[in-house]
């Protein structure tokens, strides 16, 4: 683990030499593959050539190859054999989304991000007591791959296939058994996974803030506990990622009241792991710069354009929000993850996550994302008592009996005493971080007062239910700029009235 420090230490002092070895390598590792031959990796000698061979990509663009790959093609998008494939949620869109992870991406990148993980945890505590008990891991399933049984490949939540991967001593001091970890029916795996863990001591939790909270209330409905210390008094931290956890903190510490309980974020994707909370005192993500990914942004006012411009992390500033843009050891080439980021250290490079690019609202020039969305919804909470399970929103658009406004859906652990001061707060702390909403709502010109719906108790995990989108890496979507989401969501609470 020491050794491990001074090599993170080492791509701190030299970004960009890292980086760049990292680009030369990926090209040349790939130039004999048919992607490769297609944009001349051959002759690509720096940067401004690999940028002008090789546009920008996103899913649809890199399906053909990827589908060709499932169906036992070789040496499309990589060289190496490519038997794996982490399944995406898919919120940006209904399909879902089948990213290839070669062997290099699991031993350089998701292995490699994990140990890290560890190694950064306990070389900023030393007295962890950590090893002495189990790391539970809430991860998703998987399946054999059905497109082409004699491709001999699989695909699944990409924590379910590093699950599949781990060496065998990582398996030892993990729970639950791997049979029910990679189990599909959610429902039937918090039972599971709540019978099998609950007299394990469990020290460490990994995984999405949403899912762990159902498995501790269900511990604590079996158990009769009033909090986890009583079932797991050696519990320490909580390894996050996958969303924000902000909107979740007090309710974490009414589940886990000790005082030495610690929380780690981690940004870690389908198409690669990114980013460690590497601060006892602040949430930003040191970015990862030797896991075989080579990194390039899009800057906010070039997302939606069809041949966006990029720059590299020489050229980034402090502040500005960034689509995020990756070259991978897995043959993911300028592919746009649909993340946006935006830094707030240079040297070295940390970065926050901003949202996503389809996640935001922009019905009437507001331009709000889901970080100011999260950052009102805890203020909101914060002020008046209140504590939130999940949350969308979306725009209310003029009409002949109404003007303009933003519509919430929020299910809360906890409900606020005045829904009226929550909302007000929302919408001031609104007009806080955000100026554009701020110009909309001037004397309520073009947007009106938010309206905030509450919804009872399971009502998001029933509507997930529905959609197919249950556990793993499945996330509640935030924001849209339309009302597919919200229309569904209020339909399925009105037929339940």
């Amino acid at each position: 683990m020491k050794k491990r420090i001074h090599q993170i230490e080492l791509f701190q002092k030299y970004p960009l030499d890292v980086q760049e070895e990292i680009r030369c390598r990926l090209i040349q590792t790939a130039k004999k593959t048919e992607f490769g031959k297609k944009y001349d990796f051959a002759n690509i000698q720096n940067i401004e050539q690999y940028r002008n061979n090789v546009p920008v990509h996103n899913y649809e663009k890199l399906y053909p190859y990827i589908e060709r790959r499932m169906k036992g093609e070789e040496k499309l998008l990589w060289p190496t054999d490519v038997k794996w494939f982490a399944k995406s949620s898919g919120t940006t869109n209904a399909r879902s989304k089948f990213i290839p992870v070669s062997a290099e991406a699991l031993d350089e990148c998701h292995f490699k991000g994990g140990k890290d993980l560890i190694s950064i945890y306990a070389n900023n505590y030393p007295d962890t007591k950590m090893f002495s008990g189990k790391g539970l891991a809430l991860g998703g399933s998987h399946q054999i791959n059905e497109l082409d049984p004699k491709a001999n490949s699989y695909y699944g939540d990409v924590s379910a296939v590093i699950m599949k991967n781990l060496p065998m001593w990582a398996q030892i001091i993990r729970t639950p058994s791997l049979e029910i970890a990679l189990m599909d029916n959610w429902e039937e795996k918090i039972e599971k996974l709540a019978e099998t863990t609950i007299d394990e001591n469990v020290t460490s939790i990994s995984g999405v803030p949403t899912w762990t909270i159902l498995l501790l209330q269900r511990l604590m409905e079996m158990k009769g506990a009033k909090d986890i210390t009583e079932i797991w008094p050696n519990l320490e931290v909580f390894f996050h990622g996958a969303v924000s956890f902000t909107p979740y903190r007090n309710l974490f510490k009414q589940l886990i009241p000790s005082q030495g309980m610690r929380y780690v974020e981690t940004y870690n994707a389908s198409e690669g792991f990114f980013g460690i909370q590497d601060q006892k005192d602040s949430e930003e993500l040191l970015l990862m710069l030797d896991y075989g990914i080579y990194y390039e942004f899009i800057p906010y006012g070039e997302i939606h354009n069809e041949n966006p411009k990029a720059i590299g992390l020489e050229d980034v500033e402090l502040g500005q929000i960034y689509a995020l843009l990756i070259t991978t050891n897995a043959g993911l080439w300028r592919y746009s993850i649909g993340d946006t980021i935006k830094f707030t250290s240079l040297s070295p490079y940390r970065i926050k996550i901003a949202g996503r690019t389809k996640h935001f609202i922009n019905a009437f020039g507001e331009e709000l994302v889901v970080e100011n969305a999260e950052t009102a919804i805890s203020e909101a909470c914060e002020k008046t008592g209140a504590m939130i399970d999940n949350f969308t929103a979306a725009p209310m658009y003029f009409t002949d009996k109404s003007e303009g406004s933003h519509e919430w859906v929020i299910e809360f652990n906890k409900k606020p005493e005045s829904l009226e001061r929550f909302t007000t707060i929302l919408d001031e702390t609104l007009r806080q971080v955000n100026s554009d909403y701020d110009a909309k709502r001037y004397k309520d010109l073009a947007l009106k007062m938010p309206v905030v719906h509450i919804a009872e108790p399971g009502s998001f995990y029933q509507w997930m239910k529905k959609r197919g989108k249950l556990g793993g890496q499945n996330k509640v979507p935030r924001l849209a700029n339309n009302r597919e989401y919200i229309d569904d969501l209020l339909a399925m609470l009105k037929a339940q009235d």
